[in-house]
């Protein structure tokens, strides 16, 4: 008997249209003879719209005549209930492809804990702490692992471009601690940019981060797994821009290219794998991640965040990572299934009365 799988995709996030993108692309990888594919589209307001696949060919999700709003309630076991309260599918497994805020926080895997039912990727507290940089760094520090310089300044507080300099130099990096797909993030050179970068960044977050710049290569490693985490060969992003802006990821067709996988001696590949399994380990994740690294000139690695929900498109790293590493996409999706079915009969042990 086929299993009902939610895709999630959309949302109220700044990557709302690399999510309807990811969403395609593991829609073409699912197994239709296990699995019957279903698709929920958030729309920028956060409504929830049951919808067909014919949505994902669209850049923006906007809900069509047919689409019917629907509800996932807690405590129902993946009952769902249309707006005329008549009920609606009943959810087997979810797997969730909103990029940033109000998707890869924690807010929804919050939700899908409530109405009982299996998700793909992190849980409540990794979902959390990898989508905020500045948690995520202090917890990295914490566990001794290697990260680069950072302040964080919050709504209403200040810091002069003079005291950033002092502790962090310059050039820096600015960029709002809850946001992905390098929206609101700049390079820092002058005060004057300090400023008027500093309001951008508060567009998109109430907490702002501020980085050290690390000369380096970028290089991304993909880890799959719940309890004992395995990692991919890593990758390398070759950047055309001064950085890998939105712009040279999404907009310049020659902004980037991908080195999938790259060619580094072995001993070092094998210490970013470690390094990647640790991070993932340290954050709480499971499920899958990626966790982006600095290669500096005398072969230090150093690390700079982890993404608990990817980019899943055709073009992107996770997914290709995997298939140089012997994992094509759809036995990748399938084993990403079974690992939320693993985690969800785990946690269905934990006894709740005594």
């Amino acid at each position: 008997m086929k299993r009902n799988l939610l895709v999630l995709f959309g949302g109220q996030s700044t990557e709302h249209e690399v999510s309807i993108k990811s969403a395609g692309f593991i829609a073409s990888s699912v197994d239709r003879k296990k699995y019957r594919p279903l698709f929920v589209g958030i729309s920028k307001k956060g409504v929830w719209f049951l919808t067909n696949e014919k949505s994902l060919s669209k850049k923006v999700f906007q809900p069509g005549i047919s689409d019917k709003q629907i509800f996932l309630p807690p405590g129902l076991k993946g009952e769902t209930f249309f707006a005329s309260g008549r009920r609606g599918p009943k959810i087997d497994i979810v797997f969730p492809v909103l990029h940033g805020p109000l998707g890869e926080d924690g807010t929804v895997q919050g939700l899908l804990k409530l109405a009982g039912v299996p998700f793909v990727g992190a849980s409540v507290l990794g979902s959390a702490v990898g989508m905020d940089k500045d948690i995520m760094k202090h917890l990295l520090r914490e566990a001794d692992l290697p990260v680069g310089n950072f302040l964080t300044i919050k709504v209403g507080e200040s810091i002069s471009f003079k005291e950033v300099v002092k502790n962090i130099k310059k050039p820096f990096f600015l960029k709002p601690a809850n946001a992905g797909s390098s929206v609101g993030v700049h390079k820092v050179r002058t005060e004057k940019e300090f400023k008027k970068f500093l309001l951008d960044a508060f567009q998109y977050d109430t907490k702002v981060i501020l980085e050290e710049f690390i000369q380096g290569r970028e290089i991304e490693c993909s880890v799959l797994g719940n309890n004992n985490p395995k990692a991919s060969l890593p990758g390398e992003v070759v950047v055309n821009h001064d950085f890998y802006s939105y712009e040279a990821k999404y907009l310049d067709e020659n902004g980037a290219s991908l080195a999938v996988p790259v060619k580094l001696p072995s001993a070092l590949t094998r210490e970013i794998q470690k390094l990647a399994v640790r991070v993932f380990e340290t954050l709480s994740c499971g499920g899958l991640g990626r966790v982006d690294f600095f290669l500096k000139k005398n072969n230090q690695v150093i690390v700079n965040e982890i993404n608990t929900i990817p980019g899943f498109t055709s073009i992107s790293m996770y997914p290709k990572l995997w298939a140089a590493s012997g994992l094509a996409p759809k036995k990748l999706v399938e084993k990403l299934i079974n690992l939320s079915i693993e985690r969800f009969k785990q946690e269905q042990k934990i006894q709740t009365s005594i």
